[in-house]
């Protein structure tokens, strides 16, 4: 029975895994067909590996532009989310007053509430701002989404640490913030991967507010430079499309590739235990 049970535990996650990548095999397929193949002729499984898709990709979808905003905009807004919400989150964790747990109340309420809601007021903040098409401007408006989830993460982390450490390091001489940023903020880490990877994946691939935001072409994003570039072929040439979607995909499959052993660590350590 223990046998049999292993075998079907494993046939799932083999089963489940393979699904999950079929789209990902039809994408790249594409990508590395002929542009006159037709799809059903052949070996549908099997590409031509016509590498020159990428290349003409690359020069006709303006994708590294948009890479490169992207990344300055994910950069800044974890930038700005792992220093302040950390901040917020020792101060709450650390500090159990009425007035703490009111504002930690209200970043658990604001976490229900979907971003697009708040586009109208906060377009009429980003023009007083001068922040339209800015990407400190988008990097604020992303961060300000991220933040309630962030300083809920940070909150339990923090409240799992032993506040022996914090009371042999006052006795040291060191003050609360001095505490904070040399003793507790390297423990972090764990939270820090899941922080980065959850906010950062939802940063990188905001598209229902960039088009808002960032409505001039050279300020796109990759999901905006994306969705123009296929609306000029309409479907019509898949080989193009889905070459330049595979580019926009690997810098996400890095990031989780570097970050996936400290993720569940980070998301169980600071749900579970706070």
């Amino acid at each position: 029975m223990r046998i049999a049970a292993k075998i079907s535990k494993y046939t799932s996650i083999i089963l489940i895994c393979s699904l999950s990548l079929i789209p990902f095999y039809i994408l790249l397929v594409l990508s590395l067909n002929r542009p006159g193949r037709i799809h059903s002729e052949g070996n549908i499984f099997m590409p031509d590996f016509y590498l020159q898709n990428y290349i003409d990709g690359w020069q006709k979808s303006h994708i590294g532009s948009a890479i490169i905003n992207s990344a300055v905009i994910t950069f800044l807004a974890l930038f700005i989310i792992i220093t302040f919400g950390s901040m917020a989150a020792y101060t709450i964790a650390r500090f159990n007053n009425k007035v703490n747990k009111a504002i930690f109340w209200m970043f658990l309420c604001s976490m229900m509430i979907p971003g697009i809601i708040n586009t109208v007021p906060l377009y009429t903040l980003m023009i007083r701002l001068n922040a339209i098409n800015t990407l400190w401007g988008m990097a604020l408006v992303c961060a300000a989404n991220a933040l309630p989830f962030t300083v809920f993460i940070f909150t339990g982390f923090i409240r799992s640490l032993p506040r022996e450490i914090d009371e042999a390091a006052i006795i040291d001489g060191c003050s609360l913030f001095t505490t904070f940023w040399l003793i507790n903020f390297p423990l972090l880490k764990p939270a820090m991967a899941a922080v980065v990877i959850i906010n950062g994946f939802g940063i990188w691939n905001n598209y229902a507010q960039a088009v808002f935001f960032l409505q001039e072409r050279s300020k796109h994003n990759i999901p905006q430079a994306l969705s123009v570039y296929f609306q000029q072929f309409a479907g019509a040439k898949w080989h193009l499309m889905a070459a330049t979607a595979v580019i926009a995909v690997i810098p996400v499959v890095g990031a989780f590739l570097v970050f996936q052993k400290s993720l569940m660590k980070g998301l169980t350590d600071g749900a579970l235990k706070g």
